[in-house]
């Protein structure tokens, strides 16, 4: 069952698409029926650029617990940084 829910966050960030790197400027996180993942609903992560149209575009698809284990992963890596080392 797809849930529809849908979170946008606006990023600041670069990401590396087909064409090369681009200004990533919002991603969004939802449950869906994957393209490619093998699996009947996925964790889909989109990063892109809405301006430059959907081939600045950088797509995730993947299991619950990847998903989960992505994110510990990044909170851990944030809460390990120094004071004062990245821009908020």
């Amino acid at each position: 069952m797809c849930t529809y829910s849908t979170e946008l966050v606006e990023v600041r960030a670069s990401a590396k698409g087909a064409a090369g790197w681009f200004p990533a400027t919002s991603a969004s996180v939802y449950v869906d029926h994957p393209v490619d993942f093998p699996a009947g609903h996925a964790v889909m992560i989109d990063v892109l650029n809405v301006a430059r149209g959907a081939h600045d575009r950088v797509g995730l698809e993947m299991d619950a617990r990847s998903a989960r284990l992505l994110a510990e992963a990044i909170l851990r890596t944030l809460d390990s940084v120094p004071a004062g080392l990245l821009e908020e």
